[in-house]
């Protein structure tokens, strides 16, 4: 630290190769991180926390190949920052339908959001 710095001031350290998660996904995930259910109590686990955030919950379907190791993956929008704006990630059910992850989009999940902002339009002008 410099004689000028602070503790406060001091960036956190970040291990290499792990992406810090946004604070919305850091939050989606520890609110996820108790799920004790299975496949059938997914959809109501991820809806409930996204609502819990102030977010929401779109639609979930089979994983079919878009992420690995899991076997269902629900698109929710959930408040980025204090702007107020709702960006679409994603909550991944593992293999054995025990334990959620939270991931933004990516490439393999590009026309997955597609879909997810195009529900969400058509939602807007119901």
């Amino acid at each position: 630290m410099l004689p000028t710095q602070t503790a406060a001031d001091t960036p956190l350290a970040i291990t290499a190769g792990e992406p810090a998660l946004p604070l919305e996904l850091l939050e989606l995930e520890l609110s996820l991180d108790g799920f004790s259910g299975d496949e059938t109590g997914f959809a109501e686990a991820v809806r409930t926390a996204a609502s819990q955030l102030g977010g929401d919950y779109l639609f979930d379907l089979p994983a079919s190949g878009l992420a690995e190791d899991c076997v269902r993956i629900a698109a929710l929008r959930v408040p980025k920052g204090d702007a107020g704006t709702l960006n679409v990630v994603f909550a991944l059910l593992d293999a054995e339908g025990s334990a959620i992850r939270v991931e933004n989009p990516d490439e393999k999940t590009a026309d997955l959001k597609r879909f997810a902002d195009a529900f969400v339009d058509v939602l807007q002008r119901i």
